[in-house]
């Protein structure tokens, strides 16, 4: 028994030794190759670049797959953006898949081989309203709003010339008119959020003469009062205090260096009636076309705002619908996932809460999230949209790789950053043009989409003409779908005779 226990314990001083003397060489290796240790945390770092370009196929990546970003980058290059041999979507089998049916004949099209053709909105932005700086944009398809302080100087002067040089509008955000929206002289949309950054005084309420000056000194065309969006509905937005500099701190009148918070809720007006007052008075005093902006949660707020606006002595021009897959903003990972409905579900509600009074024919519709790409834009014109709002993807044009690095300042590729070094990596005059041509691109691949339905603008596109495959063996019509009534999702016979006498005359 003794020699037995002398044998255990010399067994176990051997096995400590070997133990002792394999922690000494992980140690020493450590110690000669540091990047071994850290090598995890280089791979987290780099995760989504490798997930992009190595692990993930072709159609996985969220949230825009490579074959999308390949067709943004093409055709902002003005490069072959077609796909050979075939789809690689299982089209037979993906749940929730939107088709678009073609017709065998047609009436009048428009040309589809210029590829700076026009297409305008078939409705006047503010017309209805009879807003004395009523308009017809000129583009159905505009830069939707992202701020200078969340964007880069040079990105934001970027996306503004090539506005300009579409034809199209480019919305501020809700970060102030800062002087790099002036400087590629694009028709602008002003943005007033929460904080009334640029016209607020200092204790951060509305000014209206402040908001009069801004208005006087630059080519504003609308102003869009944002309730809420996509990213983060119902929380406020966050700048922080590393993208806060001075320039930015004097442009929204906030200490520079300091986190930026705005409110979640408007502290000019508390509810839909002093809403409306506040969108009446903005219009008489600038004679703009004055609309909202909203992600879709509860309906209470939209069925109210129908219902005051049927009586015809207040109204807002246009409502801009942001889906709960809008991203532009940060957000925590709950807001980002789970609050706000999709855009086709959220979009539809409101829609038909309007239709069943009968306005949709007198306020123009807008939608945003993810719309950039033809075929979700396809859906949303089918679902009653006028125009359509692009944000992540107008960044993709201008060389945005996805990084998913817009919170932190250290955007790669000086987009999304306040960081002079990285963003001078971003020459305004050759990106301007890469967004041009993806605005161009994007509208002549929907004028060639709403040709092969048949019909002369996407705007006639109906819910009826676009099936969602329910299932392996089922489709239903959009209308169908998202419980449209007959007529809902048209233009009335005046609005889509127009909108083919525009494109076809």
């Amino acid at each position: 028994m003794k020699a037995r226990t002398i044998g255990t314990a010399a067994a176990a001083a051997v096995a400590a030794l070997a133990a002792r003397d394999l922690l000494q060489k992980r140690h020493a290796l450590l110690r000669n190759f540091p990047v071994a240790g850290h090598a995890r945390y280089l791979l987290e770092r780099i995760g989504p670049e490798l997930r992009q370009y190595i692990v993930t196929s072709n159609e996985e990546e969220r949230p825009f797959s490579r074959d999308q970003r390949s067709w943004i980058y093409a055709s902002a290059k003005e490069e072959n953006n077609y796909f050979g041999f075939g789809t690689e979507v299982d089209v037979a089998h993906v749940q929730g898949h939107a088709y678009l049916k073609q017709r065998t004949f047609a009436g009048p099209l428009p040309d589809l081989h210029d590829p700076a053709a026009p297409l305008p909105s078939a409705k006047v932005l503010g017309g209805p309203r009879g807003r004395a700086r009523a308009f017809r944009p000129g583009s159905v398809v505009n830069v939707s709003a992202m701020s200078f302080g969340s964007l880069s100087g040079a990105a934001i002067a970027a996306l503004n010339e090539g506005a300009a040089q579409a034809g199209a509008l480019h919305n501020t955000g809700e970060g102030g008119l800062s002087p790099y929206h002036r400087e590629g002289g694009g028709d602008l949309v002003l943005q007033l959020g929460t904080s009334y950054f640029g016209c607020r005084d200092e204790h951060g309420n509305f000014d209206l003469a402040r908001l009069r000056e801004v208005v006087a000194s630059a080519p504003v065309r609308a102003i869009e009062i944002k309730l809420s969006q996509g990213a983060k509905p119902g929380l406020g937005g966050m700048l922080p205090g590393a993208k806060v500099t001075p320039e930015i701190a004097e442009i929204r009148g906030i200490p520079a260096g300091k986190d930026c918070a705005s409110p979640s809720r408007h502290s000019a007006f508390g509810d839909t009636d002093s809403m409306l007052d506040f969108v009446e008075l903005l219009a008489a005093e600038t004679g703009l076309p004055v609309g909202i902006k909203s992600a879709v949660g509860e309906l209470g707020f939209w069925r109210e705002l129908a219902s005051m606006m049927a009586r015809g002595d207040r109204g807002v021009d246009f409502v801009t619908v942001d889906g709960g897959e809008g991203g532009t903003g940060a957000a925590p990972r709950m807001f980002a996932d789970s609050v706000s409905l999709p855009f086709r579900m959220g979009f539809s509600r409101v829609y038909g809460t309007f239709a069943e009074v009968g306005l949709t024919d007198r306020l123009t519709f807008i939608g945003s999230g993810k719309l950039g790409l033809p075929e979700n834009a396809a859906v949303a014109f089918a679902l009653g949209a006028d125009m359509v709002n692009v944000a992540r993807e107008a960044m993709l044009s201008i060389g945005c790789i996805q990084a998913q690095k817009c919170h932190t300042d250290r955007c790669p590729t000086g987009i999304a950053t306040q960081n002079p070094w990285l963003a001078r990596g971003v020459d305004p005059a050759s990106k301007a043009t890469r967004a041009a041509h993806y605005l161009r691109t994007l509208r002549r691949e929907l004028l060639k989409v709403s040709s092969a339905v048949g019909v002369a603008h996407p705007a006639l596109i109906t819910p009826d003409d676009i099936e969602v495959l329910n299932g392996d063996y089922e489709a239903r019509t959009l209308a169908a779908v998202y419980g449209y009534k007959d007529g809902w999702g048209r233009l009335g016979p005046e609005l889509a005779e127009e909108a083919t006498r525009l494109l076809t005359a």
